[in-house]
């Protein structure tokens, strides 16, 4: 369920990327107001809406109006979303774009809940007004959409609000919540921030020569097939130093990622094989020599030969 968001993507404004259900109630970093609330929306959530609001809406700071309610804790910065989207000008009511609702609008857009995935910090902060199941009318002024420059491919003048209604149909936690389970003798050492984020050190001792899985927490949703894209995030150290390499934890938005035992897959083989029949809602560690890794070829902060260890938190399939 990839989405293309062709117009929006092509002209730079967001990027489809890489979550969910935060572990803590947060507050929306936004409110309701005169705009917002003057966004008129019918038709059933998941149907592309029919939209209708007076012109020009010049809203003083970005404000949103849950149409339809949800039924869980308001999204937080971070997550990842699967979300029907329909944007207009504010300033003259045109259609910029329905995607995401099904049929000829595609499937459910793949958004991150960033300011750096989105470019656009009115809608990080009214998909914060939803949960999964709203429908929230979000209405942008300039300085929290294009800004100054505006945005002509799309007919957007420097000072034209935005109006989004946006479908929340998915959602993925920021971390694993399965029943903690211990690993054995030999392993790296994990402990975990109490944002869920890992702390490794890994032993002085020569690392495992196959690839070895470990889990550390024992989700209980559906299990990951091979072919599966799947929404995760992770932390990955070389076993030489343990120093980092990657980790979507410090990107600050989970990875979203095809994992297979075939051609298709978009991770090296060992991290694969780590995902692959484990259940959402588990976090895994595992060893991975170079056979299973990069091999004698070197890859950005990995050396060549380099056994690799990753701790990653199953979040979702997509």
């Amino acid at each position: 369920m990839r989405s293309s968001f062709a117009l929006i993507a092509t002209a730079g404004i967001i990027a489809l990327t890489l979550s969910g259900c935060s572990s803590a109630p947060a507050a929306p970093a936004a409110e309701s107001g005169d705009s917002s609330d003057a966004v008129t929306v019918t038709g059933d959530f998941g149907d592309a809406p029919r939209v209708e609001f007076p012109t020009p809406l010049v809203p003083a700071e970005t404000q949103c109006t849950e149409i339809i309610a949800g039924d869980g804790e308001p999204l937080v910065e971070g997550q990842q979303t699967l979300i029907g989207l329909a944007l207009y000008n504010g300033a003259t009511g045109e259609n910029l774009q329905v995607t995401g609702f099904g049929g000829k609008t595609g499937e459910p857009v793949q958004l991150a809940i960033s300011d750096a995935v989105t470019g656009l910090p009115g809608l990080t902060k009214g998909l914060t007004c939803g949960s999964v199941g709203s429908r929230v009318a979000v209405v942008i002024p300039a300085e929290d959409a294009f800004g100054a420059g505006g945005n002509a491919q799309l007919g957007v003048e420097p000072e034209d609000s935005l109006v989004f209604v946006l479908d929340i149909q998915r959602a993925f936690p920021l971390r694993a919540d399965g029943a903690v389970r211990l690993s054995r003798d030999g392993f790296p050492a994990v402990v975990l921030a109490p944002d869920g984020r890992p702390g490794i050190t890994v032993p002085k001792a020569a690392p495992f020569e196959t690839t070895e899985v470990e889990v550390l927490k024992e989700g209980s949703g559906e299990v990951v097939e091979s072919g599966d894209t799947v929404v995760v995030q992770y932390t990955g150290v070389t076993w030489a130093d343990g120093k980092v390499f990657d980790s979507s934890w410090e990107k600050g938005v989970p990875a979203i990622m095809t994992v297979s035992d075939g051609a298709d897959s978009q991770v090296i083989p060992g991290f694969s094989k780590a995902i692959i029949g484990q259940k959402v809602g588990s976090q895994v560690a595992v060893v991975i020599p170079p056979s299973d890794g990069y091999g004698d070829q070197a890859s950005g902060k990995i050396p060549a030969n380099s056994t690799l260890f990753f701790v990653i938190d199953i979040l979702g399939v997509i």
